[in-house]
């Protein structure tokens, strides 16, 4: 059993679904987690429900000064950070033809710059430590090409792209940098898929849900806590030899 007593984690887009069930995973380990997220209710909710004590930290990963100040508030408060979560993210569909420059730009924002904020802040208290591990939770659309989301897909090769770099830069300092790759994700977040899709197409939800799941080999939606398991096996000692991988938690959709 993986063993995270007196460690502090940070997780970021911590109020629900993946992000959720990662800091469960990590406060059953015995971890002190932080939950860093746009809304203050969720976080509370979800902090309540843990076996250890957390605390919280609302803010958006975009915002850079905010993201500066939350993570000097929690250290202060509560030690330094030697393992971060980049989980915060978001997906829009459509039209690259047909899309606004905005949807682009929030993407990229939210999915690649906000890593980059949360890591920058966190990464020279590991450096004194000379231990930590980064995580970013990517998708396989860091590992492929979908349709009507040319913005997401760009953004999660960023990340992968960016936890390969950082990972050869800091390979010796005791700090490992690696990415989990989830397929669809029973989540918020695809329920919001779907209703885009039945929107723009008029087609019946249980269908769009399950044109989703057959991209799964396995017939399936992926569980958040497979992948909170996922994560939780590379902030162990025992994956302390993983560095710069983005591991797929796809059914082997990105084997075919």
């Amino acid at each position: 059993m993986t063993d995270l007593r007196d460690i502090h984690a940070l997780v970021t887009g911590a109020g629900s679904g993946i992000g959720e069930q990662i800091a469960r995973a990590l406060s059953s380990a015995g971890a002190r987690v932080s939950l860093m997220g746009r809304t203050h209710t969720t976080l509370v909710s979800v902090a309540q429900s843990l076996d250890h004590k957390s605390q919280i930290a609302v803010a958006d990963v975009t915002d850079r000064p905010g993201v500066a100040e939350a993570v000097e508030r929690i250290v202060d408060q509560h030690g330094p950070i030697k393992i971060l979560i980049n989980n915060a993210g978001g997906a829009v569909s459509e039209s690259f033809a047909a899309g606004e420059s905005d949807c682009w730009d929030e993407m990229i924002d939210v999915n690649l710059n906000g890593l980059f904020n949360t890591t920058r802040c966190v990464l020279p208290q590991m450096k004194k430590l000379a231990s930590g591990r980064i995580v970013t939770i990517a998708s396989t659309a860091g590992l492929k090409g979908y349709p009507y989301v040319v913005g997401y897909c760009a953004a999660k090769h960023g990340a992968i792209g960016f936890t390969r770099a950082l990972a050869a830069e800091l390979a010796g300092t005791g700090i490992t940098v690696n990415a989990v790759c989830p397929g669809f994700t029973d989540t918020p977040m695809l329920s919001r898929s779907i209703d885009t899709i039945v929107s723009k197409t008029g087609r019946d939800r249980e269908e769009a849900r399950a044109d989703l799941t057959r991209m799964n080999p396995q017939g399936r939606l992926i569980e958040p806590a497979e992948v909170a398991n996922c994560v939780l096996w590379l902030c162990s000692s025992a994956a302390g030899s993983v560095n710069g991988q983005a591991l797929a938690v796809d059914g082997g959709e990105t084997a075919l």
